[in-house]
């Protein structure tokens, strides 16, 4: 077991009044950490501490935020092995993931930290004589960064380094189901020597999300918010924003469709398919969850794709490498075993895999699926997929719009310039021809469309998001009046 503080004006805390929250490990039940239960009034605390920091912070020089986010970087990058004993211990993820989440996250600060003298402004032409007129961009104030599970080393860097490589202080709330995780990612900040307040984090038991996150919203210093997690909990996030008129970048839900025409290179698209769909159980929003196939070449890809996904090594990760570890909890479970059920009474075939009475989940594959079936539409966000046989790219293309989400996509083709044709009309904030639809850098403008959410994270994308466009002018010269 392991028990953290949270960090609040540069001082490791606990709650007011000292309550705790427990994590247990979805696999056996024991507790995997004790957090502190925050209260409103902690919520408060981190907030003040963020806007005393922010003068500061927002002065300090573009290559002294670099050098700290750099160090930053490789403090994460030496915490590996603590990182992978905490994903196991409180989601059950694969140490492969952890190590993968470790690299990108790095990766993200390290672009964070070339970010810091790329936040420019543009000089505008004014009708009124001798007038110098600048778009201006500026550090925003106070962001609240919400980061799930899932990847919660990436997504909890993500929620915070471009905010801070652009001038903002921050807050980062913890996710319930991972709070040991997250708490390493402060770990490494603070290794790096930020000053106090201007990184601070908070953890909350799940009873009392709201009130601490709206607390922090109401907050006046509080100017961005960003959240990644579901389409249910992000409608609740938009609307407390709504309240109090804070801006809000939101990536969410996803169904990702993977296109495989009827020219791709069958073994390309399973590999991409084996890899977009079974990443970490598939529990990552981008996850391939409608694999759509060409009839034309729909028998030899699910016959290729069923002797991959079988082959998949399974097991508890704290026991060993393993590519499918748990599922972060048995609700994920029930949901993908009534997935299945529901599919297979309404004529869909088992590929591979089944239901599963422990969160130890094979991979699972289900052919024939129609657009009659749950699984058609709903995000299993676990390792249970349908394949989708359809005739032509033009039903291709309208299976893949025939959904409420947008966040990734892929299409395979032999003939790219067709693939990049098809890619334009799918209705996704991110789509990639030849490639999986789990795939993330640093520097790419990351975020979705519909139900998935809007604004974008990464690169100078994210540097709209958490700036201030400002237009200041200077008269130069003496200026006429009417009057």
């Amino acid at each position: 077991m392991t028990a953290i503080s949270m960090l609040i004006n540069g001082a490791s805390v606990q709650a007011t009044g000292g309550a705790t929250f427990e994590r247990r490990n979805p696999l056996d039940g024991t507790v995997a950490t004790t957090a502190p239960a925050a209260t409103v009034a902690d919520a408060v605390a981190a907030a003040d501490a963020a806007a005393k920091a922010f003068p500061a912070w927002s002065a300090l020089g573009p290559n002294a935020r670099r050098a700290l986010l750099l160090k930053a970087a490789h403090a994460l990058e030496s915490k590996v092995d603590a990182f992978a004993a905490a994903m196991a211990a409180e989601t059950g993820a694969s140490g492969m993931w952890a190590g993968f989440n470790v690299h990108l996250a790095a990766g993200l600060l390290q672009e964070a930290a070339a970010l810091t003298t790329q936040i420019a402004g543009e000089v505008i032409p004014s009708d009124v004589p001798g007038s110098l007129a600048m778009g201006v961009r500026q550090a925003a104030g106070v962001v609240l960064g919400i980061a799930p599970w899932n990847a919660p080393i990436i997504l909890g860097v993500r929620a915070i380094a471009t905010p801070l490589a652009c001038g903002n202080t921050v807050i980062l709330k913890g996710s319930e189901l991972c709070p040991a995780t997250h708490g390493l990612i402060i770990e490494a900040l603070q290794e790096a020597g930020l000053p106090a307040g201007v990184v601070n984090f908070v953890t909350n038991a799940p009873a009392d999300a709201g009130a601490v996150v709206e607390a922090i919203v109401a907050h006046p210093a509080v100017r961005r918010i960003n959240f990644t997690g579901s389409t249910k909990v992000g409608r609740i996030i938009a609307q407390t924003c709504a309240k109090y008129l804070k801006p809000v970048v939101l990536e969410l839900g996803g169904k990702a469709p993977l296109l495989v025409l009827d020219d791709a290179d069958i073994d390309a698209a399973v590999a991409g398919t084996v890899f977009g769909a079974f990443a970490n159980s598939g529990q990552i929003c981008m996850s391939t969850e409608r694999i759509i196939v060409d009839n034309a070449v729909a028998d030899a890809f699910v016959g290729k794709l069923g002797e991959r996904a079988k082959a998949l090594p399974l097991g508890d990760p704290r026991k060993g490498p393993v590519v499918l570890g748990s599922v972060v909890d048995m609700a994920t479970v029930h949901r993908c075993n009534a997935l299945i059920d529901d599919a297979l009474a309404k004529g869909a075939k088992l590929v591979c895999g089944g239901k599963s009475d422990s969160t130890l989940m094979q991979a699972t594959v289900l052919d024939h699926v129609t657009a009659e079936m749950d699984i058609y539409r709903e995000e299993s966000f676990g390792p249970v997929k349908p394949v989708v046989r359809v005739n032509g790219v033009e039903e291709a293309i309208a299976c893949a719009n025939d959904n409420e989400f947008g966040l990734s996509s892929a299409v395979f083709s032999r003939d790219v310039a067709k693939a990049w044709n098809v890619a334009a009309r799918i209705e996704s904030g991110i789509c990639h021809v030849n490639g999986p639809t789990v795939h993330d850098e640093g520097q790419m403008p990351f975020g979705g469309v519909k139900s998935s959410g809007y604004g974008r994270f990464g690169g100078m994308a994210g540097v709209r998001e958490f700036t201030e466009l400002r237009w200041i002018t200077v008269q130069t010269t003496p200026r006429h009046y009417p009057f």
